[in-house]
């Protein structure tokens, strides 16, 4: 169990006592508490495990130590239970559309009552909220306009959530000697963005121990359907999950049909048919001959294809990659070398630079660059030109003592709203790395928007652009850009392009990381890591380049230092 999950639980149960109204200080200790569990250089989850004193961190007292041990003991806090059970689901959907947040919920619930999204909608729709104490036609604007997508975004969760909770169940199951296979099937399995329900296949000699256990796992709300060979559950965060039951001869063709893409299965079928074969869950069929179906490598053998990785499976460009017997080796996580993007106690992390440095070594990589925050950030402690340079020479002395692991002095630079950077070119240049970033101003206009990051694409210092629209998944919209613009002008400039792992961000999308490297500008995949247990969110990166089609030769960090040095516009 993460830190971050920990800090997640305590920040929601923040948010739900603000909105019951709740005394602002008993508030105040959970986000607090959050702040310190999500910055925490040590495992909590292992620490309570151990018996550890927890209330050696700062704000975590007696109580908030015992809710940390009950929740990573049962994966459940009491207190979070309670509160969920008298605030219906519907209200916290609510904290989905931006600039909307407890305090303005609150008043959502508490004073008219509202209790879904609907019926936020309809107030708005009618001038109710505009009516209400420090809101306004403004506010209420607002709201109308982001409702929608606020509802299309609550009923999916992250495919950081998603993972966690489906290979939780999946190895749940298969503790039982009655399962004999289970794999999580779906989008979870495909690594998309977000998903919005799940799916996970099994082969039991009985099912009925199956469905009992996944009745009782502490991520289940409640059962909603059970039948001899299905099972649906709601699950605690609203969303759903199917186990399905099936035979061991049709695993494999019902791995292929559940994990999908439906546009995939679409262009199988019509492939099979073409073929005189038929192609479901069940197998593939020659009349009433069923011919393949235990594995997924004999489904799509059957119909002519190689087997096809579960992230490519959209319709995109798979096929034709199957066809010309150019199926791309997709990267793999073992194949990255180095990470570019990160921040430490100079900013706003949680680590210093040799405790990110020995982590980063830790976890097999050769290189990291240190890029703490710029000036604009002030929230983030931001580095100011002056700061920055003695930062930097810590950096070189750390990188001096520390064997196995280069360090390369860098910083995440603000591109400022005026089109300009946050930085001077002159500090700029003594640099080992600078990404260009936006962090304000993501509401401004189109062509504000593309006069910025292009002045960045062209400034000589400037290695790569970060998080490049500025989305956040299911949150926020990104800015408003020609993103094949900005990917013309880095290829034209040899700048290159990031893949923030972060699940919240994954930004670039598979799509454009695709176009970036079609046009053979070099793809980045950074964690953005705030703190050492920051480094395991890799793996999300790495999927979002596997669904881009990538190879590790598209990858500039699965390069050593010096490969990688040779790819830099400055070299």
């Amino acid at each position: 169990m993460k830190n971050d999950t920990i800090a997640g639980q305590f920040e929601l149960l923040a948010d739900l006592l603000e909105i019951d109204g709740a005394n602002p200080f008993r508030i105040r200790a959970y986000r607090g508490a959050a702040r310190t569990i999500s910055s925490a250089s040590e495992s909590l989850a292992q620490l309570a495990g151990d018996g550890e004193d927890l209330t050696q961190f700062q704000g975590i007292g007696k109580d908030l130590a015992r809710q940390i041990v009950e929740y990573v003991a049962t994966g459940q806090l009491a207190s979070l239970e309670e509160l969920r059970a008298k605030i219906p689901p519907g209200v916290l959907d609510m904290l989905r559309i931006p600039g909307v947040g407890p305090k303005k919920v609150a008043v959502f619930f508490r004073t008219l009552g509202l209790r879904t999204l609907a019926e936020l909608k309809e107030a708005c729709e009618a001038g109710r909220i505009a009516e209400l104490k420090g809101f306004g036609k403004k506010t209420e604007a607002g709201i109308l306009q982001n409702v929608d997508k606020a509802a299309e975004n609550a009923s999916r969760i992250s495919i950081s959530d998603a993972r966690v909770i489906a290979e939780s169940v999946v190895d749940d199951l298969r503790q039982l000697p009655e399962v004999l296979q289970c794999e999580v099937a779906g989008s979870c399995r495909r690594r998309r963005e977000s998903c919005g329900d799940l799916d996970v296949l099994a082969v039991c000699s009985d099912p009925g121990p199956a469905m009992d256990r996944l009745a009782e796992h502490p991520a289940v709300d409640s059962v909603l359907l059970r039948g001899e060979t299905k099972q649906r559950v709601r699950l605690k965060n609203g969303v759903e999950m199917d186990l399905r039951v099936v035979p061991e001869e049709s695993f494999g063709a019902a791995m292929q049909y559940f994990t999908g893409s439906k546009e995939h299965n679409v262009e199988v079928r019509h492939r099979a048919k073409e073929k005189g074969l038929k192609v479901n869950e069940y197998g593939v069929f020659r009349g009433e001959e069923m011919i393949a179906g235990r594995s997924e490598e004999d489904v799509y053998a059957s119909i002519g294809l190689p087997w096809i990785p579960p992230e490519l499976r959209e319709n995109r460009l798979e096929f034709a990659w199957a066809d010309q017997g150019e199926m791309p080796e997709l990267i793999s996580l073992q194949q990255i070398r180095g990470d570019l993007h990160m921040h430490t106690t100079a900013s706003d992390g949680a680590a210093t630079i040799e405790q990110m440095a020995i982590a980063a070594r830790d976890r097999g990589l050769q290189y990291i660059a240190i890029t703490d925050h710029s000036q604009r950030v002030s929230m983030a402690n931001g580095l100011d030109e002056q700061r920055l340079l003695q930062h930097w020479e810590e950096i070189r002395a750390v990188n001096d003592s520390i064997e196995g692991i280069e360090i390369l002095c860098g910083i995440e630079c603000d591109i400022l709203e005026d089109a300009t950077l946050d930085l001077a070119d002159e500090v700029l240049a003594e640099a080992d790395w600078v990404i260009a970033v936006l962090h304000y101003g993501l509401r401004q206009p189109h062509d504000q928007i593309m006069q910025r990051l292009l002045n960045a694409v062209r400034n000589p210092h400037v290695d790569i652009i970060g998080h490049c629209t500025g989305r956040i998944i299911g949150r926020r919209e990104g800015a408003d850009m020609n993103m094949m613009d900005v990917l013309r002008a880095a290829a034209d400039h040899g700048v290159m392009m990031e893949i923030n792992a972060h699940p919240s961000r994954l930004d670039l999308s598979e799509i454009h990381a695709a176009a970036a490297a079609e046009l053979g500008i070099p793809i980045v995949i950074s964690t953005d890591a705030h703190s050492t247990e920051g480094f395991d969110v890799m793996q999300y990166g790495v999927d979002q380049a596997r669904r881009a089609g990538l190879t590790a030769e598209g990858v500039a960090n699965t390069r050593d230092l010096q490969e990688f040095r040779s790819l830099l516009r400055s070299s």
